[in-house]
């Protein structure tokens, strides 16, 4: 792979992502990210209610 030309508008170094891609990795990175965190945060409710440790 070549690296881009300096008029190129794709970001970063390696990213090879022109702004329109970014932006649509990070909606479902963070889409993901907080779907995660949400289970995570229902899960340990769950698991305190059923059983508290404090």
């Amino acid at each position: 792979m070549n690296d881009p030309t300096p008029g190129d508008d794709r970001f970063g170094l390696r990213t090879y992502l022109t702004p329109e891609e970014a932006k649509e990795f990070h909606k479902i990175f963070m889409g993901s990210f907080i779907g995660f965190t949400g289970i995570a945060v229902l899960a340990h409710i769950a698991l305190w209610a059923y059983k508290p440790w404090l």
